[in-house]
């Protein structure tokens, strides 16, 4: 995705790819600070800095909140409403699994959380495969 088309992102998307990342971070029960690191990075990235660090929070707070409100499943249904165009998807999935993998271990509550996002955003396993091989080198 290019630097343009992040930018012209709304911001239900950026919410949700938001979301995404939250949800692979906190998949394991921890949230580490080399996982803490890349999610501040990508978010920054994502946004082309126009997101303020009291936004992030309030934006990983709701999402917390709504976890435990609503459980995992209902969440990555609500981000596939955010997110219908499918490489957008592509692209929540790709950060899902590199939070998951940026600490070198992709532990099984993480495989279960790649699997699950993927089901829910309608990304085939072949796909699924494919992005996990790219990028949990």
């Amino acid at each position: 995705m290019s630097d343009t088309e992040l930018q012209a992102m709304g911001e239900a998307k950026l919410e949700a790819l938001v979301e995404v990342m939250f949800l692979a971070a906190s998949a394991d029960g921890e949230f580490s600070p080399v996982e803490r690191a890349l999610f501040l990075k990508t978010a920054e990235t994502l946004t082309n800095g126009r997101l303020t660090t009291a936004r992030l929070a309030s934006w990983v707070e709701a999402a917390r909140e709504a976890l435990l409100r609503d459980g995992r499943e209902a969440r990555l249904a609500s981000v596939k409403e955010r997110l219908p165009d499918a490489g957008v998807r592509r692209v929540a999935l790709s950060l899902a699994i590199q939070v998951t993998a940026v600490d070198g271990v992709i532990h099984p509550s993480e495989r279960d959380l790649i699997a699950q996002t993927a089901a829910a955003l309608e990304i085939d396993r072949e796909q699924t495969a494919e992005l996990r091989s790219l990028l949990s080198r």
